[in-house]
């Protein structure tokens, strides 16, 4: 449906009419669709997820070199401008599809967690469900605050290829995990497809956004840290080009400032280690301030870590992906780390959010702590292994950054979510909420969890009077009529408590057809699959 496309390609003047020789590399072009030889017309089916991507075909195209994207004197620039496009768009696209799920998921389960009962309570109330649903509202809440800090970043014009490579890669495998969990808390209601399902169809197209660029496999052991390091590092660089230019003086500057570097990072890592980051310094003081030092520990140890690999395995590294890998996940969750510390003073350093960030930091934390376990297990050093496996990954092990979120803490996060609060409420911001709450299944679930947290009260009146034996242990709905003769209840109570049962009911129930409605839809599918090949 595009009357332009944006083709790159391999660039020959056999001629040499530029006078850049005979092979300029790979360029960018804009080609119109409806010039002679372009076929476009034919549709991939990502799938089953109805949106345009689609393979397209030249034979014989003929263009101005005009059309050169940046003119005649941008041939040859193609690459460039491709990684320059790919950090920008990678940083902003994905990052937001990806957020606007979690958000979404934190908002239709932690719903749904409350509405659905299951032995009378509901059934987040379980500590088997509170765990899944409280990784959801962490994973929301530290994934919103790296998008927000990513696209800050772009929109001052700052295009940080490493940074967006990794929001792309944390972003889509986060919102993966989310996903996983809220199909657990939903069941029937996420698996039986219909008008009802919320999440159904959003869990079979989640792999699409994860592909790109050779799927997040390419992006964790090649791209983030394979490029960083030479990217990033402030001596590392300079070594390799002082060396390729025989320039000796440049090659000495740049190799006792990397020693120099080397020995204060050496300093620096034994000193947070030994005092489990209390002696680096905070910019802020209160409960946050923890997190910032024990950041500035792990930031410590990676950078004479990276430096450890990069002396021992030299031009070896790239292909170590396994170790790569297990680098690119400390420099992600330190970025992350960051970003939610950021996001919280940014937001005005409100208590009631606390959990989130503790709970999201301290899952930032145990990535770190378990890919540093990685490494000093299989990183190979000559003449360093053996001192890197048994002294660093010991002391590594018993001085943890952290174990993770605990229990009473994930419990104080689904907690949270199931209230009807100002918190709930900033944690799923941003995600579209429909006030038709007859038509549309969002705003009908949102509509029943208010109602049904308006009811709790009622509910517990006479949940307390069966403990007390001032009514018949039943069903409660079977008590209502019985509890508003003994005056536990009054009628508006009684009314609000039978609204809300009618709007649980509702909720709960998923999707059912007919054998004829079911196979019209399946033949109708057929059809429009046979029409395709």
């Amino acid at each position: 449906i595009s009357t332009i496309l944006g083709l790159a390609f391999q660039l020959r003047d056999p001629k040499q009419l530029l006078g850049k020789g005979e092979f300029l590399g790979i360029t960018c072009a804009l080609v119109p669709t409806n010039a002679d030889g372009v076929i476009v017309g034919r549709r991939h089916d990502p799938l089953g997820v109805p949106f345009f991507n689609c393979p397209t075909q030249g034979n014989d195209v003929v263009i101005s070199a005009d059309q050169i994207i940046g003119g005649i004197e941008n041939a040859g620039r193609g690459w460039q401008m491709l990684m320059q496009a790919l950090a920008v768009g990678r940083g902003i696209s994905l990052p937001a599809q990806s957020s606007g799920i979690t958000l979404a998921m934190a908002r239709i389960v932690s719903s749904h967690a409350l509405i659905r009962k299951q032995f009378g309570r509901s059934i987040g109330k379980f500590e088997g469900v509170a765990e899944p649903l409280a990784m959801i509202g962490g994973i929301s809440y530290l994934l919103e605050a790296m998008r927000k800090f990513t696209t800050g970043a772009l929109n001052q014009g700052i295009k940080p290829p490493i940074v967006t490579a990794m929001a792309k890669y944390n972003a889509t495998e986060l919102s993966r995990i989310c996903l996983n969990d809220a199909m657990d808390i939903m069941g029937g209601a996420g698996i039986s497809l219909g008008p009802r399902n919320l999440i159904g169809h959003v869990h079979i197209s989640n792999p699409i956004g994860i592909t790109v660029e050779g799927a997040n496999i390419l992006t964790r052991t090649l791209m983030i840290f394979g490029q960083g390091i030479l990217r990033a590092h402030p001596f590392a660089y300079n070594e390799i080009k002082a060396l390729e230019q025989n320039d000796l003086d440049s090659f000495d500057l740049a190799f006792w400032g990397h020693a120099r570097h080397i020995f204060r990072n050496m300093s620096r890592s034994f000193v947070f280690s030994v005092s489990r980051g209390r002696l680096s310094r905070s910019p802020i003081s209160g409960p946050t301030s923890i997190y910032y030092k024990k950041i500035a520990w792990a930031s410590a140890t990676f950078a004479i870590m990276a430096d450890l690999a990069l002396i021992g395995l030299g031009s070896k590294l790239r292909s170590k992906e396994k170790i790569t890998g297990r680098y690119a996940d400390i420099l992600s969750w330190l970025y992350i780390g960051t970003s939610v510390l950021r996001r919280y003073e940014a937001e005005g350093g409100l208590k009631e959010d606390l959990p989130l960030v503790h709970y999201s930091m301290e899952y930032a934390l145990l990535n770190i702590q378990k890919a540093f376990d990685g490494i000093f297990a299989n990183l190979k050093n000559p003449g360093f292994t053996w001192f890197i496996r048994n002294i660093l990954g010991t002391w590594s092990r018993i001085n943890s950054f952290s174990r993770g979120p605990s229990d009473a803490l994930g419990l104080s996060i689904s907690t949270l979510m199931m209230r009807d609060c100002a918190s709930r409420d900033r944690l799923t911001q941003g995600i579209f909420l429909s006030k038709d709450y007859k038509h549309n299944s969002l705003a009908r679930l949102d509509h029943a969890f208010q109602i049904i947290k308006k009811a709790e009260e009622a509910e517990l009146k006479i949940k307390d009077a069966i403990r007390e034996k001032k009514l018949p242990k039943q069903p409660i709905m079977s008590l209502s009529q019985l509890a508003l003769d003994l005056k536990i209840v009054t009628v508006e109570e009684l009314n609000l408590l039978e609204t809300a049962e009618k709007l649980r009911w509702e909720c709960i129930q998923v999707d059912d057809f007919s054998e004829e409605e079911y196979l019209g839809t399946a033949a109708e599918y057929q059809k429009i699959t046979e029409a395709r090949v």
